[in-house]
């Protein structure tokens, strides 16, 4: 199978890119999942907006600092603007969106921000916060990967088994596209490459890989399902850090077994080896996960 989408859906005076698309589909589906779970547990959905709104700030920031901290710490020194703002001033000023999030940094920041949501605004325990968003955010997480997927980024490693998927726009940037075929418009270019025999040899050349995006995302769906079985027809809830413990186990051990088949993302796995950098940012959260499993109680109630 050839992947090449288009950069997204063209209205004509905009276009409406995939991988944000499936932003939008996260976060609108984890805001209509708390307020089910708002209106079970009683609480005001007004609260439910600030909730909204500090997540998705907590998120998209995290994401960013947690890319280039973990795997790009050079940007703060060879182009510091280009962390926080959409292009890059080196080696000239060009617009390149945000590109580099990383699913650690906003793991971290979420945690961060639940803790001053609890006090702040829910007045309830930290972990009473942590067990219920954790059910939203892993649906949300399904969403960001086949954003991945879209863009033709986060690729697996060259196979030839039966899952490969020959991804042209993770081989050709758009201006290799438009520099081989002679066209101005990139969608033409890289369908051009795909069905003119002029250019045979450039799609001889994009090898077929694991889309590992897929395979996160397939786990993903199974993380999400067993988290909304627990909170909705069990009684994992009423032990505070339960839920959110079983999230840190689950979710970060799909990524971790899924990093096996993923081309390598940088950081510092050169240094340490044996694992890749995500492997390693994710043992730190599955060893917490299992603390929290086997110390989540039941909170006492107060007479």
């Amino acid at each position: 199978m050839i992947w090449n989408p288009s950069e997204g859906i063209d209205l004509g005076f905009f276009v409406i890119r995939y991988y944000s698309l499936m932003f939008v589909v996260a976060f609108s589906l984890g805001w209509f999942i708390m307020k089910k779970i708002f209106e079970r547990e009683g609480l005001p959905l007004e609260k439910l907006d600030t909730l909204f709104v500090w997540t998705v700030i907590a998120t998209l920031v995290g994401a960013r600092l947690g890319h280039v901290l973990f795997y790009q710490p050079e940007l703060l020194k060879d182009d510091f603007l280009n962390v926080f703002l959409p292009f890059r001033t080196q080696p000239k000023f060009e617009f390149t969106g945000f590109q580099g999030l990383a699913s650690h940094g906003a793991a971290i920041a979420i945690i961060i921000t639940m803790y001053f949501y609890s006090k702040k605004v829910v007045q309830k325990p930290m972990l009473w916060v942590l067990d219920r968003v954790v059910i939203p955010v892993s649906c949300g997480a399904i969403f960001v990967r086949i954003g991945n997927f879209f863009n033709s980024e986060i690729v697996g490693k060259v196979t030839n088994s039966n899952f490969g998927i020959r991804f042209i726009r993770d081989s050709y940037s758009n201006k290799d596209a438009m520099s081989m075929t002679g066209l101005n418009n990139v969608n033409d270019a890289f369908n051009a490459i795909i069905t003119d025999p002029k250019y045979a040899r450039y799609l001889a050349d994009v090898p077929a890989k694991h889309p590992a995006q897929l395979y996160e995302a397939a786990g993903y769906v199974l993380v999400f399902a067993i988290l909304f079985f627990l909170y909705w027809k069990t009684n994992t809830r009423e032990k505070h850090g339960l839920l959110f413990g079983y999230f840190l186990v689950l979710l970060w051990t799909v990524r971790f077994l899924v990093e096996y088949v993923k081309e390598s993302q940088g950081g510092f796995e050169n240094s340490l080896g044996l694992f890749s950098t995500g492997q390693w940012l994710s043992i730190p959260f599955i060893l917490i996960g299992i603390y929290f499993i086997f110390v989540a109680e039941k909170p006492v109630q107060v007479e």
